[in-house]
């Protein structure tokens, strides 16, 4: 009858062969390894004691594990390179039959490694341009901090090699200025999950940014909410649902939510909510909710009220500069793009008002007086 060892019964029992069930057995098996060699205290021994002769069974996980980080279609490696590598890393010597017979082995389980001129793995869990896709959609979010973002980044790395790291290796040395500052976003997202999922209410505190340019609780009540759905829509992720004493659809930034607890009663049928009475279709709700322009930003000076600082930091980040006026009066010098700031503007019309260039001033005030003119009668 045949037996399975894990890792930990081949590190403590060396002189035992390993057997396995299956290809799928066996694959997992070396995955389960990989992860041991990388993160346990196993990789910090010292290697004379980590890599002796028992060890070399464990030869077609570390083999793997350099084609995963050092090879692709355009760097495959030879058997001597695996050799040097393997003697570099893991201080392991080899001979170039054992190279071949492991990776033979490899094949057999499923990992597609390719042997023309050289060995490769040709498959992987992402491909470079869907790690990258995901990398910018992280760095582009507004839902995270700048902290969870990189963090983030590094875990998809891993399932790279390392000229895609050095690829994007720059992104770690940028910040876009404009993540979240709520870093109790991901336990948020994680209660708010199961609440959905249990068809439960939730309560949490709601924040906003004041003229201090910090989150304070916008009331000093909790706000009760039926959660139905999280949504992400132009870098920002919100909770869809139905504030508990209203009938119609809110929406709520998981970046100002804090404090979230999942509540005994059951939440309000979607069908009772006003908008969603035949269901929620996500991508036509997002598309019927609205800006990018080319070319150079000027100067532009408003006067408004601090009331609209969660919207001139959700359209413009921290680098504006704000004066105090009189009562809650704030004025505020910025820089944007005309065209970008007019349409702004325009979506802000009562409750700014542009006061440098007198071009913008010019061109806001004739469209409000062709608008005006539309409705006169």
């Amino acid at each position: 009858m045949e037996r399975t060892y894990d890792y930990d019964s081949i590190i403590k029992n060396k002189n035992q062969p390993i057997l396995l069930r299956g290809k799928c057995a066996k694959k997992r098996t070396l995955d389960r390894g990989i992860k041991k060699i990388r993160t346990t205290k196993y990789y910090q021994a010292e290697e004379s004691n980590m890599y002796g002769t028992g060890t070399k069974k464990m030869l077609n996980i570390l083999i793997l594990d350099i084609l995963r980080e050092y090879s692709d279609s355009d760097h495959r490696l030879l058997q001597q390179d695996i050799i040097d590598l393997l003697k570099t890393n893991y201080g392991m010597d080899c001979e170039r039959r054992a190279i071949k017979n492991n990776i033979v082995s490899l094949i057999e389980m499923g990992y597609d490694i390719a042997a023309e001129k050289g060995y490769y793995l040709r498959t992987r869990e992402y491909t470079d341009a869907e790690l990258r896709i995901l990398i910018d959609s992280i760095f582009t979010s507004g839902a995270i901090t700048d902290k969870e973002a990189h963090s983030l980044v590094k875990k998809l790395e891993k399932h790279s090699n390392k000229y895609f790291k050095s690829h994007v290796a720059h992104i770690h040395c940028t910040s876009s200025g404009k993540n979240a500052e709520n870093e109790n976003v991901m336990t948020s997202i994680a209660v708010i999950d199961t609440a959905i999922s249990k068809g439960k209410k939730i309560s949490f505190s709601y924040l906003q940014y004041g003229i201090d340019f910090k989150l304070h609780p916008k009331r000093d009540i909790k706000y009760i909410v039926n959660p139905y759905q999280m949504i992400s829509n132009k870098g920002k992720y919100y909770l869809l649902g139905n504030y508990d004493e209203h009938d119609g659809i809110s929406h709520y930034r998981l970046d100002r939510i804090a404090n979230v607890e999942i509540l005994d009663d059951n939440r309000k049928p979607m069908k009772k909510v006003k908008g969603l009475e035949n269901g929620l279709d996500i991508s036509k709700y997002i598309a019927e909710r609205v800006y990018m322009y080319s070319g150079e930003s000027e100067h532009i000076r408003l006067r408004t009220n601090e009331k609209l600082m969660d919207a001139l930091i959700d359209s413009f980040g921290k680098t504006f500069r704000v004066e105090l006026g009189e009562g809650s009066d704030i004025y505020v010098d910025l820089k944007c793009n005309p065209e970008a700031f007019f349409y702004w503007a325009m979506q802000f019309g009562q409750n700014i008002e542009v006061l440098e260039p007198e071009s913008m001033r010019s061109r806001i005030k004739q469209a409000s007086l062709s608008v005006y003119k539309k409705y006169k009668d």
